[in-house]
């Protein structure tokens, strides 16, 4: 094989071991584990670069995700988080402290609590979120346009055969 990769090499020395071991599940598999593990540590890069921690980008995630005017009460946040209410409002403390979100009771109804995320937290959002985009970019570099299309069509598929009878993989943020 003329451009083998460390998977190639890693799949050559499991066949002696694991005779069974299908070399193009295994190539696919394990290709797809590794770069999804280097975009993650891409992530956590870019997070500790700007002082934010893993837990706090997904909460500021699901904020932005949720549409103008970005909040969420705590229950829907702890629900889209899959946090236990009493993690996430330790969790909240600390955002708020850093000046990234706000709580406020909603106008109708003071026993409902709003969690909304703040412009310094939509401004720390945005700047990880072209960081990762910059990352991926550089992760599908080596592909043309109509060879990404042809992977995102392939992994659209494989993705629709994983969520068939069960849940999405990608969490619908109006839920």
């Amino acid at each position: 094989m003329a451009d083998s990769d460390s998977i190639d090499r890693h799949i050559t020395r499991w066949r002696a071991e694991v005779p069974q071991l299908d070399p193009a599940v295994e190539g696919v598999a394990t290709r797809m584990q590794m770069l999804v593990r280097h975009l993650q540590g891409r992530k956590e890069k870019s997070l500790a670069q700007r002082g934010l921690k893993g837990w706090e980008y997904e909460i500021l995630w699901q904020l932005r995700a949720a549409g103008t005017p970005y909040r969420m009460t705590p229950t829907r946040l702890a629900a889209a988080l899959h946090v236990h209410p009493a993690t996430l409002t330790n969790r909240l403390d600390r955002l708020a402290e850093a000046g990234h979100i706000t709580r406020e009771h909603a106008s109708g109804d003071r026993r409902s609590l709003l969690v909304t995320l703040t412009d310094k937290g939509r401004a720390a959002w945005s700047t990880t979120i072209g960081d990762l985009a910059a990352a991926e970019h550089a992760l599908l570099a080596p592909l043309s346009d109509i060879e990404c299309d042809q992977l995102a069509a392939l992994l659209r598929k494989i993705t629709l055969g994983a969520e068939a009878g069960g849940a999405p993989l990608m969490p619908d943020p109006e839920d």
